[in-house]
């Protein structure tokens, strides 16, 4: 026999098999129909309202790095590790509208224990049933929607403008606690730097004080051109004196006097490569012997003030911006769309219900109808399973007057 006749065969066995079984599929599915309308007409209207905010750009002075960029790379470095100034990001704002305490606290206020009927009063009851009518996801464009679903049509868009209220007056407390934690760590590292700055400060006064030296690098170099100027005048002398001996006599008194001036410079010289204190004060002259322990001793004293004087101006920026931001409670999130009292319900979709039901029935009581065919015609029993389903169908036959 050809494949398309088998199948067609087939194809009419089922149909025939449907036909047969008509009024039990017809009946019963009316009654799955009906029963269905009812449970969905019987559910009540769910209107959902949706608020829409976003994070306010940072175009304000409540970043440091903005405030000390122009001045120096290593404010802006400071401004960023120590997180002052940072708006509150999507994430953080998402963490307020989930957390267990907003949604406590719009719990309390609106009473939704007695809403959802919980007699107990149970919190954590009362959250899982509360968070299912709850959605906080960002959009295509970057907000936030902050979508609320309640019987009450202006009870949602009330409680979702409350969840934004909400969570702005916590971001501010947050930010608020964050500037205060900050000013306090800035605060003492602000006065450590000043006692540290102040007693660098002292150290350079007295060795100032003790050695003369107000500015190193010009000192030494007045103090060299006077030692060139010494040996100068003493190589001139000695040829001098050498002129005198040669055309006088060492007894002379030409010979003399400049041989003195010659031994007067030689001590001079001498005292200033190897004495350790110079006979006579001088505020240029130092000895050179002890040139590499002073300077030493000077340019650490002079780095450590220049360290500590360059700390103070980043950290003085940081310490004023800091009592600002702790004092700020500027609002941190904008509110794009306010939600408002909708119109149109968001469930049940009463449609969908009943379609998808009576679709669910009817491929249901379809493959009854198949097992049942094929239950009835066997002639025999194999078991008391298969005897009890035959009587099953049996019942289900007379009770409809399907034809045999």
């Amino acid at each position: 026999m050809p494949a398309e006749i088998t199948g067609r065969k087939r194809l009419n066995d089922y149909l025939y098999v449907l036909y047969k079984w008509k009024k039990f599929i017809i009946i019963n599915l009316l009654i799955v129909i009906v029963l269905i309308s009812v449970y969905a007409f019987m559910q009540p209207n769910l209107y959902t309202s949706t608020a829409t905010v976003m994070i306010p750009p940072d175009n304000s002075i409540s970043g440091l790095s903005g405030l000390l960029g122009g001045k120096s790379s290593a404010g802006g470095i400071g401004a960023k590790l120590l997180g002052i100034g940072g708006n509150t990001s999507e994430d953080m704002l998402m963490g307020l509208l989930n957390s267990r305490g907003s949604i406590t606290n719009v719990i309390h206020k609106y009473n939704l224990a007695k809403y959802y009927e919980i007699e107990d009063g149970n919190i954590d009851k009362v959250i899982r049933v509360f968070r299912g009518d709850l959605n906080f996801s960002p959009n295509e464009f970057g907000m936030i929607e902050v979508n609320v679903t309640n019987k009450n049509p202006n009870l949602s868009a009330e409680i979702a403008n409350y969840f934004v209220k909400l969570a702005d007056s916590l971001s501010i407390y947050l930010n608020i606690q964050h500037a205060h934690s900050n000013k306090l760590f800035i605060e003492q590292r602000y006065n450590e730097n000043l006692t540290i700055l102040t007693a660098a400060e002292d150290s350079l006064y007295k060795f100032q004080k003790k050695y003369g030296i107000y500015e190193l690098g010009a000192q030494l170099e007045v103090a060299f051109k006077a030692a060139a100027e010494i040996e100068s005048q003493l190589a001139s002398l000695e040829v001098q004196a050498n002129l005198y001996k040669n055309t006088y006599s060492e007894n002379s008194p030409e010979y003399q006097k400049v041989n003195s001036q010659i031994n007067m410079l030689k001590n001079k010289v001498a005292e200033l490569k190897k004495a350790d204190q110079l006979s006579m004060e001088s505020n240029v002259l130092l000895p050179f012997k002890k040139l590499p322990d002073i300077s030493q001793q000077y340019f650490r004293i002079y780095r450590d003030m220049e360290v500590q004087k360059a700390i103070l101006e980043v950290l003085l920026p940081l310490y004023e911006q800091s009592k600002i931001e702790e004092q700020k409670s500027i609002p941190t999130i904008m509110v794009v769309d306010k939600a408002i009292s909708p119109k149109l319900k968001s469930a049940p979709r009463r449609s969908v219900i009943i379609g998808g039901v009576t679709m669910l029935g009817f491929f249901a009581f379809m493959i009854l109808a198949f097992i049942g065919e094929g239950v009835l015609n066997k002639n025999t029993s194999s078991n008391v399973l298969d005897e009890k389903q035959r009587n099953f169908f049996l019942r289900i036959k007379k009770i409809y007057a399907l034809r045999s």
